[in-house]
């Protein structure tokens, strides 16, 4: 009897064993490049943030939290941090709603619905660049395009009051695409019985929208919504590309990642960089908690 046991269990070992093996197997490409192109630099960034770079970008000289006390006393690093804060309050609900109304516009059945999303997702797969170049053209004060149809004379990129709402656009419009497939993803499966029901009920379809479309889309709402405020705080290349250095609005809409570049690559003063993105990775981390316990009263999952 022991003897039967003990085979037994030598073959579920080795059943499990290979399950083990071919399962690290398959993860193993994306666990490497998890480590080395995440996990790895995240604790080199906070290593070098108690350091100060040394001259000619050599020799760093360990300095402690002076790196810290600087970066919560500076007045740029709270300004940047209000212009992040304004960019991501704009971007994300904006980018979020008009992209859930496309969505649900687009599900239906429709002439040209296809040609619709392909244009629609177009600025998603367009170089950053081009994009900048195209809307530095249509925000200029002289000769663009937004000043001249609508026959006003607005800076729009230069005024420092309302500069970092102007790229908020051009985000807006870069990201609605990717966030208008996801929301169809999430559309398609739920099942259309539901509508059909409210419908014999007599329900309209802004009742089922809101009764309906959003409580089943929630999860779907949740993942775009997390996604979109770490991207938003992360903005550095609209900032980068269309403001010019002698822009008098820089100051007032510089981002944290752009104070990250600046120092770090610029300046070369490495360190206190790595401090500024330590700052904002903090920053993200806080939030994002905060979303994941708020997401248990609002999001319903099947």
């Amino acid at each position: 009897m022991s003897s039967l046991a003990g085979k037994a269990k030598v073959k579920t070992t080795g059943r499990q064993r290979s399950e083990f093996l071919w399962g690290w197997l398959f993860i193993l490409p994306t666990v490497i490049g998890l480590v080395v192109l995440n996990i790895i630099p995240i604790f080199q960034t906070i290593y070098q943030s108690f350091f100060k770079t040394g001259d000619f970008g050599k020799g760093n000289i360990f300095i402690g939290f002076e790196n810290y006390q600087k970066v919560f006393g500076s007045q740029e690093i709270w300004q940047a941090l209000i212009n992040t804060f304004k960019y991501a309050i704009v971007e994300v609900p904006f980018s979020i709603c008009i992209a859930l109304v496309l969505a649900v516009l687009l599900n239906r059945k429709m002439r040209g619905r296809s040609a619709y999303r392909t244009i629609i997702f177009l600025p998603m797969v367009a170089a950053p660049a081009a994009v900048a170049m195209v809307w530095r053209w249509l925000f200029n004060s002289d000769f663009g395009l937004i000043n001249n149809l609508f026959h006003v004379n607005v800076k729009w990129i230069s005024n420092p009051k309302i500069a970092v709402f102007s790229i908020a656009v051009i985000g807006i419009w870069s990201i609605i695409g990717y966030n208008m497939v996801l929301f169809i993803a999430g559309l398609q499966e739920i099942p259309h019985d539901y509508y059909e029901a409210a419908e014999i009920d007599g329900a309209t379809g802004i009742k089922c929208f809101f009764n309906i479309t959003i409580p089943l889309l929630s999860p779907t709402i949740f993942f775009v919504m997390i996604t979109r405020i770490i991207g938003s705080l992360q903005i550095f290349d609209l900032i980068y590309m269309v403001m010019e250095k002698s822009n008098p609005a820089l100051e007032k809409t510089q981002s944290l990642v752009f104070l990250f570049y600046k120092y770090s690559f610029t300046n070369k003063n490495v360190g206190y960089g790595s401090t500024i993105v330590i700052l904002l990775l903090i920053i993200t981390l806080i939030i994002t908690a905060f979303q994941m316990v708020a997401q248990k009263k609002w999001v319903f999952y099947n």
